[in-house]
């Protein structure tokens, strides 16, 4: 049995998803986001997802971390610099967890998991809860990007297994 955890990353919202299973065959799944306040400073933001990830992965102690990769839009360059700080202290949880980590470019996933590189939000999560077997939306957006990054972790780690 494989656990992946995911992690869409973001200052206001990060989402994270966990998944076990072996192959194509998934045993269980859980989610949810860290959500900070834009009242607190960014080191406080940023400590606040540090530490609840820290812990995340101190307990579930999961085989992987798959992590959306910092993006940046030409007209809001200073959303992609804050992406990257978040990206930032997330690699360091991983790091300091002893889990292996790796980084997938948005539109990579969207591509895996729908067929599209440009798919939307609302077409990312369908395909996620189709995967799942889900007959309810899975809410918020976060967390359902970060359950898609973890499945694409959990088919590539079975891949790379004998």
């Amino acid at each position: 049995m494989v656990k992946v955890i995911g992690i869409d990353p973001g200052l206001s919202d990060t989402g994270i998803g966990i998944v076990r299973g072996k192959g194509i065959k998934i045993h269980g799944y859980a989610y949810g986001t860290i959500s900070t306040s834009k009242t607190e400073s960014v080191a406080c933001r940023l400590e606040k997802i540090y530490s609840k990830v820290l812990t995340v992965l101190v307990d579930e102690k999961p085989d992987l971390m798959v992590i959306e990769d910092v993006f940046s839009l030409e007209k809001y360059p200073q959303s992609g610099i804050v992406l990257g700080k978040v990206c930032g202290v997330l690699l360091l949880a991983g790091f300091q967890s002893n889990v292996l980590v790796t980084e997938i470019p948005v539109r990579q996933a969207k591509q895996i998991l729908t067929g599209n590189g440009r798919a939307s939000k609302q077409q990312l999560e369908l395909a996620v809860r189709s995967t799942l077997g889900l007959a309810s939306p899975i809410k918020p957006f976060h967390a359902s990007d970060a359950l898609g990054l973890a499945l694409i972790g959990l088919f590539r780690y079975q891949e790379k297994r004998p």
